[in-house]
């Protein structure tokens, strides 16, 4: 049975990793991202892949970087007939890449060319894009440049967030990955050559994209939203402090006010004028300080002096 080397980091991965454990195939070693500290606690936390690992009885290899480390020589020795990752998070070196005699063969989130880079998910939900889909490809030096082997698509529903994405590609990534890995082994795959002309990125998420530009369009906004659903999630500024927005919709009130302007107020939710005359009407929040809340608890409580015409920045 073909020899495997799995490499991931978060709970898109861990499905991938058991459906090759139940297909019979013989993984070497899981290599995964440290443990990390979570919440405001700092509870040291393993990655959802060592979770999986560990139920599986499956070695672990956990390096803080991979290249020139003790850890990569450790896998080389392993020598896998095959080394798969999905969302590891770090990039391979030449020496790995080179190493396994069927290659190195990785489960992207995206229809590539399209968002290369570590966010495709969040990219491609931010943009408004009506479909998404995976990509399995061989590896290369240069960031998801590799040949496309085969892809799968599916929709992106207008409710859509980047979390239920995630757990939809996960399971669109395993069955892709289950129908392709007798052709790699057999060698009788495909191979297409990626259109550089084609190509755009997804870079991991930056701070700035996280936030609330009340001059964008209602649809726009509401795609950053749930683009940023659930994490790292969108914010904005209110009474000088940082306001985060975890869950609104396009909302049905019209104005002729200034963007960032609150123009109605209900019992379950409130809207802000966007940039088009449009506004967000805002369902979850969490304001500076707090915790996350529904808006009705919000107008119920801290935001009980909320007005229209307060201004969020």
């Amino acid at each position: 049975m073909t020899s495997i080397v799995f490499m991931g980091t978060p709970d898109f991965s861990a499905p991938i990793l058991r459906m090759l454990h139940d297909e019979g195939y013989t993984i070497k070693a899981v290599v995964t991202q440290p443990d990390r500290p979570v919440g405001r606690k700092r509870v040291l936390t393993p990655p959802p892949v060592k979770a999986t690992a560990l139920e599986l009885g499956l070695p672990i290899i956990q390096p803080e970087k991979l290249r020139g480390s003790e850890e990569l020589q450790q896998i080389l020795a392993l020598q896998p007939d095959l080394v798969i990752t999905a969302a590891f998070g770090q990039i391979l070196p030449k020496e790995l890449l080179d190493a396994p005699a069927l290659g190195c063969i990785n489960v992207h989130a995206s229809l590539l060319p399209k968002y290369r880079g570590g966010a495709p998910i969040h990219q491609a939900v931010m943009d408004g894009e009506k479909e998404t889909g995976v990509t399995i490809m061989y590896m290369a030096e240069k960031l998801d440049a590799g040949d496309i082997i085969s892809q799968k698509a599916i929709p992106i529903e207008e409710d859509d967030h980047t979390g239920g994405l995630f757990d939809k590609l996960s399971m669109v990534g395993c069955e892709l990955l289950k129908e392709t890995l007798p052709s790699i082994i057999n060698g009788t795959n495909n191979r297409t050559v990626q259109d550089e002309a084609q190509v755009t990125f997804a870079s991991n998420i930056s701070r700035e994209q996280e936030r609330i530009d009340w001059t964008n369009d209602a649809i726009t906004l509401y795609n950053q939203v749930r683009g940023l659903h659930p994490w790292p999630v969108a914010y904005t500024t209110f009474e000088d402090g940082n306001f985060k927005i975890w869950w609104a919709t396009i909302g049905k009130s019209k104005h002729e006010t200034n963007p960032g302007t609150v123009v109605a107020i209900d019992k379950d939710h409130f809207e802000v004028a966007a940039g088009n005359g449009k506004t967000l009407a805002l369902y979850d929040v969490q304001p500076a300080g707090k915790k996350r809340m529904t808006a009705e608890e919000y107008l119920r409580g801290t935001g009980s002096k909320l007005q229209i015409g307060d201004q969020f920045k």
